[in-house]
C-alpha cells in the first residue's frame, strides 16, 4: 500500500521511534514500524507504543545506539532507552529449518520456549499471532505491507489467526488472552476458526511462568475493558486457569455475593480508568479474593480449631500462595494486598474513637473501598458498619467527634446489656442453739 493510499503520517509516530527507524535504514539496514502501532493509527487511536522490527542482529543493533540493551532469552530484543520511553527493537522472524537449542526449542506440547532464528519479513510476517498486527510501515518510502488480509480484516473488524488457530495457541498459549484483549479493545469479532480451539486448551496456560501471566492479566484488566475481558475469558474458560479460587467460589449457586463482587469489582476498576485513575494490582487482588480467604479461614476454623483470627491470617498465606502459582504477583503487592485483608478485621470492630487513629493507617483508603464495596453486595452487619465509616469519612471534624462518641456509647451498652447480672449468694442463716 503505498503513501498516497493511507492515512499514516509521521506526524503520528513518536520522535524516539523515528529516530531508531533513521538511524537503522541510514546504516544499511531494513527497518519496520510493525504491529499495534501500525495498527491503531490506521484505526483512529492513538498507540500506546511503537514497535521496530528490522534485519539487523541484535549485537549489530547494540553497535547503533550507546542507550540500547539486550532483554530476552526466549526472544532475544533490543531496547533502545530514551528516558522514560523504551522503543522495543525485534530481528525479523524466520521459521524453524534446523535444531539447535541455543537458537531454537519447543517442549512435547509444542510450546515455544526459545525462539532466535532470523529470517526476512515475509517470515516474519508469517510468525506473527494475528492479521491485524502482520502490518509492516516501511521506513524507506512510507509505505506499508499488509499480510494475510490484515488490512481488509481491520475494515471488517475480525480478529483472525495467522496459521493454523490450534497450532499457533499450542506454540505460545498466551495468545488466547492476546485474541480475547485485542477483541474487546479493538471492539472487534474473534474471527470462527480462531476461536474454535480456545476452550479445548485453555488449559495450556497453566504451563506458562507466573510471572508471564501477572502481565498479562494487568493488561487484561487495567486497561478499560475489565468487564468486557471478564465476560469473554469466562465464556472461554480462560479464566479459571487465572483464578482457579475464585471460579471454583463462583460455582456455589447457593450464594450469589460473590458473583456481585467480581462484577462490581471489574465494573469499578473500568470506570477509575475512565477517571483517568490508577489501580493498583494490590487493591484488585486483595478485593478478587477475599471471599475465597473467607472461605478458606472458615474450612480452617472448622477442620483444626483455630479462633477466628488465627484462622485468617493462616488463610491469608494458604490463598495468596495458590493465586501465585497462575499469577505470579510480586511481593510489593502480595504484602499489600494481605495488609488490606486484615484492615478489614479492624475496620469491623473499630467504630468509635478507635476509628481516629485507623484512618491515619497509609493503607486505610484501600481498605475502606474494599469495605464499601463488600457492603454494596452484602447485607446485615457488613452493609451496617460499611454505612457507618462512610458517615465517619465523610462527615466534618465536629462531626467525626460527635458519631464516634455515639458509636462508643452504643458499644457500652451493648456489652453491659450482654452480660447477665449475677446474683450474690444468699447468706446461710445462723442455726439456733439450744439453751
Amino acid at each position: 500500500m503505498p503513501r498516497k493510499a493511507h492515512n499514516i503520517s509521521r506526524r503520528q509516530i513518536s520522535e524516539n521511534a523515528l529516530k531508531v527507524l533513521y538511524r537503522l535504514h541510514k546504516s544499511g539496514f531494513d527497518a519496520y514500524l510493525v504491529g499495534g502501532g501500525v495498527r491503531d493509527i490506521l484505526l483512529g487511536l492513538e498507540p500506546k507504543d511503537f514497535d521496530v522490527v528490522t534485519n539487523a542482529k541484535p549485537e549489530e543493533i547494540r553497535k547503533l545506539f550507546r542507550n540500547c540493551r539486550l532483554v530476552g532469552r526466549r526472544f532475544r530484543l533490543a531496547h533502545i532507552v530514551f528516558g522514560r520511553d523504551v522503543i522495543e527493537v525485534a530481528t525479523l522472524r524466520g521459521h524453524h529449518k534446523q535444531t539447535n537449542d541455543k537458537i531454537s526449542k519447543s517442549n512435547a506440547e509444542g510450546r515455544l520456549l526459545r525462539d532466535n532464528v532470523y529470517g526476512t519479513i515475509d517470515e516474519d510476517a508469517e510468525r506473527r499471532d494475528f492479521t491485524v498486527n502482520a502490518l509492516y510501515y516501511d521506513i524507506s518510502d512510507f509505505s506499508i505491507h499488509s499480510y494475510g488480509g490484515g488490512i481488509q480484516d481491520i475494515e471488517q473488524g475480525a480478529i483472525r489467526m495467522i496459521g493454523d488457530p490450534e497450532t499457533r495457541y499450542r506454540e505460545d498459549p498466551v495468545r488466547m488472552i492476546r485474541a480475547v484483549r485485542f477483541a474487546t479493545k479493538l471492539d472487534m469479532e474473534i474471527a470462527p476458526e480462531t476461536a474454535a480451539p480456545i476452550k479445548d486448551l485453555a488449559a495450556l496456560l497453566g504451563d506458562i511462568p507466573a510471572a508471564r501471566m501477572f502481565e498479562e492479566v494487568s493488561k487484561l484488566f487495567f486497561n478499560g475493558k475489565a468487564v468486557a475481558n471478564y465476560h469473554l475469558l469466562y465464556d472461554f474458560g480462560l479464566f479459571q486457569p487465572l483464578f482457579p479460587q475464585v471460579v471454583s467460589a463462583l460455582e456455589d449457586e447457593s450464594d450469589p455475593t460473590l458473583r456481585k463482587m467480581v462484577e462490581l469489582i471489574f465494573r469499578n476498576t473500568d470506570r477509575r480508568i475512565e477517571q483517568g485513575k490508577t489501580v493498583t494490582p494490590a487493591y484488585f487482588y486483595a478485593a478478587i479474593l477475599w471471599y475465597p480467604l473467607q472461605q478458606k479461614a472458615l474450612d480452617i476454623m472448622t477442620e483444626g480449631g483455630l479462633s477466628h483470627y488465627d484462622a485468617f491470617v493462616a488463610a491469608m498465606g494458604d490463598v495468596m500462595e495458590q493465586q501465585c502459582r497462575s499469577i505470579g504477583i510480586p511481593r510489593r503487592f502480595s504484602t499489600v494486598s494481605k495488609e488490606i485483608w486484615q484492615l478489614q478485621l479492624r475496620l469491623e470492630k473499630n467504630q468509635g474513637t478507635r476509628a481516629f487513629k485507623l484512618i491515619e493507617h497509609p493503607k486505610f483508603r484501600a481498605a475502606y473501598d474494599l469495605l464499601l464495596m463488600r457492603g454494596e453486595v452484602e447485607t446485615g452487619k457488613v452493609n451496617q458498619i460499611a454505612k457507618w465509616w462512610r458517615s465517619f469519612v465523610d462527615a466534618s471534624e465536629e462531626e467525626r467527634t460527635l458519631i464516634a462518641r455515639q458509636a462508643n456509647k452504643s458499644n457500652n451498652r451493648n456489652r453491659n446489656g450482654s452480660k447477665r447480672r449475677r446474683r450474690a449468694p444468699r447468706k446461710p442463716k445462723p442455726e439456733q442453739q439450744n439453751g
